[in-house]
């Protein structure tokens, strides 16, 4: 399951240096796969999805700061909890009903996301 960042979020860009994923992007700043990742060029991503990982994606909100699902791995494989959540001043970090994954997928994407770490 990937963490969303709610709407009581206070913009104060805790969470963002915290993410091993680079996952996390203030709001309305465009967001690449290749991000603080080992992806580039044309990519199959484990959910089945083709994407150039160079290439600049949409914004997820415009207002506050957000979370890309297909990188978030909750933070498995770096750490035993999610940081964003460990650092979160008004704990707005939560679980996303929206994005359930098992730990063995979480895994999965986070070596698809960094083979050699």
């Amino acid at each position: 399951m990937a963490i969303i960042i709610t709407d009581e979020c206070i913009n104060c860009g805790a969470c963002e240096p915290e993410c091993p994923n680079t996952a996390i992007y203030e709001g309305a700043d465009d967001w690449r796969y290749s991000d603080g990742t080992q992806l580039n060029g044309d990519v199959v991503l484990p959910d089945g999805k083709s994407a150039n990982a160079d290439n600049a994606q949409d914004p997820i909100s415009d207002e506050i700061y957000y979370i890309v699902p297909d990188k978030c791995t909750e933070c498995k494989g770096f750490h035993e909890e999610p940081q964003c959540a460990a650092v979160c001043p008004v704990d707005c970090c939560i679980p996303d009903d929206n994005h359930v994954e098992t730990e063995d997928e979480l895994l999965a994407k986070q070596r698809f996301m960094h083979p050699d770490g």
